[in-house]
């Protein structure tokens, strides 16, 4: 854990909810929301099986459910926090959103600021 995820601890609680939602669904054990302002304004479990969509990914799903419900695809000033450490795509899609910090796993592993390495 690195200074100032403890903070984010409440989150990653709801990120293993949704992971267990994901589990329950009969779907991979993903789970993740984005926080905005000390608030939860998206979030998701896998959906890869459950919507037979390999984009399905529990990041891509808080990231499209945040953007709905912000009403904008730019996600300034906003964390992703997710159960375990997002995969390329989810990295990618975080930087285009404008999402300001990753946050992963059990330990509040802070990834930072995602990074775009080129598709």
């Amino acid at each position: 854990m690195t200074k100032g995820t403890d903070t984010l601890r409440p989150f990653m609680a709801e990120a293993e909810t949704m992971r267990r939602r994901a589990l329950d669904a009969g779907d991979q054990g993903y789970g993740a929301v984005v926080v905005k302002d000390g608030r939860v304004v998206g979030a998701a479990p896998s959906r890869v099986v459950t919507d037979s969509d390999a984009t399905a990914h529990a990041e891509m799903e808080a990231i499209r459910d945040a953007a709905r419900r912000l009403g904008s695809a730019d996600l300034t000033g906003c964390t992703l926090v997710s159960t375990s450490h997002p995969c390329a795509m989810c990295e990618t899609a975080a930087y285009w959103a404008g999402v300001e910090r990753m946050v992963h796993g059990g330990a509040l592993s802070d990834a930072g600021r995602p990074r775009y390495g080129g598709c």
